[in-house]
């Protein structure tokens, strides 16, 4: 009933809108002028203007009573809204439920908190045997692979062998035309020629000293001479038959392997000109993909269960879902100061060559652990510089206590200390209590109450 008279007065209201509008028409200064009525006299002019200021005044009356008739339709309905005493309260699910508080340095819930149930808690156990996880690469197995390169500057004539091809020791795998090993050779040559006249030297003194015609001082002196000329044409000759060279001054120089294997990478073109410089990559590199190295980056809680002999898997990225065996050969004895990190070298076999060098790789190794406690990694947080979880004793109150970790993984967390078997910890929506917790104590701190 009283919407019926609200909507009746508003619509009053509007009505009394349009007459305010038509009386602004008619009153003085309006700019309107009265037009004539039709017919003759100026007689007939004065009740025009009458009739208007009637009109007028009929409208004022009508603007009054309508504006008495909208001041009772509203204190009628009460400004559309229900008295005090009617008004009903709000319903129990309407009102959001109360803050947590902070006592005794914990955090404090009210019965039923639509939160409690979002926080899943599970009690804190021993550690079972688990699996840690590594970063690794694999990279060629440097005992069986040979880096070549030219010991002498030169120019490249032929390339014979390429990439992907299989090698035997001694082949020749490219040629060099070096005006630095034709000097080496002539040196050769002429170590060579002073060893055969310093012998001829000796062996007339010896026979000049046999008639008592020198001294015996100037035939050790030739023998002195003869010995140092050979140890020169030794050297001269060993280094000839190093590189392959023949006898005589041709300046071809061949870049041969030394090991049998594949020729996994080539770094050489015709014509290239070649320098003997430490810092260029090798011209060929030659290794068997049969066996290969794979280097982790161990941390300083994954050494006690790294040594030389032991066993472990890994995986690659590009072979997910497969893991291959490998068996740990040394374990460095120096930590990175950078990455705090330990060098491991691992030895795998790959006979079917499905691995390649520079493949990345994660390594898994068996955790055997004694006297530590396994929580999720998410009930794990960072309070300030210390590691802690919520430990729950009674319904709906949480308090954060500081623990000692020992392994952080993807999925779970071991720790040394700070919890007993069996306590009750916030595995999941740790960091929605550590939210509240914050706010409780700035509540605190500004109602001055204590924490």
């Amino acid at each position: 009933m009283r919407m019926v008279r609200f909507w009746s007065a508003l619509a009053r209201y509007k009505a009394l809108v349009m007459s305010i509008r038509q009386l602004q028409r008619f009153l003085p200064g309006s700019g309107a002028r009265p037009q004539a009525i039709v017919g003759s006299g100026s007689e007939r002019g004065a009740p025009c203007a009458f009739e208007r200021w009637a009109q007028a005044l009929s409208l004022v009356a009508r603007w009054i009573g309508a504006a008495l008739l909208l001041g009772a339709a509203l204190a009628g309905s009460g400004g559309c809204t229900e008295p005090a005493d009617q008004a009903q309260p709000p319903k129990a699910a309407d009102l959001a439920p109360p803050s947590p508080i902070l006592q005794d340095g914990a955090l404090h819930y009210s019965a039923n908190h639509p939160q409690i149930g979002q926080l899943k808690l599970a009690p804190a156990v021993e550690a079972r045997e688990s699996q840690g996880e590594i970063a690794a690469r694999l990279a060629w197995n440097e005992e069986r692979t040979q880096r070549v390169r030219s010991a002498f500057a030169g120019q490249v004539n032929a390339i014979l062998a390429d990439l992907g091809q299989a090698v035997r020791p001694g082949q020749v795998l490219a040629r060099l035309a070096s005006a630095e090993f034709g000097a080496a050779q002539a040196d050769a040559q002429r170590s060579e020629v002073d060893l055969q006249l310093a012998q001829q030297v000796m062996r007339r003194r010896q026979a000049l000293l046999e008639l008592d015609v020198i001294a015996r001082k100037e035939y050790e002196e030739a023998q002195a001479e003869v010995q140092r000329a050979r140890a020169e044409a030794e050297r001269a000759q060993s280094r000839m038959r190093l590189y392959g060279a023949a006898d005589r001054v041709d300046l071809d120089l061949g870049l041969r392997a030394s090991i049998a294997g594949l020729i996994v990478e080539r770094n050489i073109s015709p014509g290239q000109e070649v320098r003997p410089d430490g810092d260029a990559p090798p011209l060929f590199v030659i290794s068997d993909p049969s066996s290969l190295w794979l280097h982790l980056e161990a941390r300083e809680a994954d050494l006690p269960f790294l040594r030389p002999g032991s066993s472990l898997q890994f995986e690659v990225t590009a072979l997910k879902g497969r893991r291959f065996p490998a068996r740990v050969l040394v374990v460095g004895a120096q930590i990175d100061p950078q990455t705090r990190t330990v060098r491991v070298r691992a030895l795998v076999d790959n006979a079917d060559r499905v691995l390649r060098s520079e493949m990345i790789a994660t390594a898994y190794y068996a955790r055997r652990e004694q006297g530590l406690l396994e929580v999720a990694s998410d009930a794990v947080f960072l309070w300030g510089k210390q590691h802690a979880v919520f430990v729950s004793d009674q319904p709906g109150v949480y308090r954060i206590r500081s623990v000692e970790v020992a392994h952080l993984g993807a999925e779970r967390v071991l720790l040394a200390g700070g919890l007993k078997p069996g306590e009750q910890v916030v595995m999941q929506n740790a960091l929605l209590l550590m939210r509240e917790m914050k706010f409780a104590e700035d509540a605190a701190r500004r109602s001055g109450a204590p924490r």
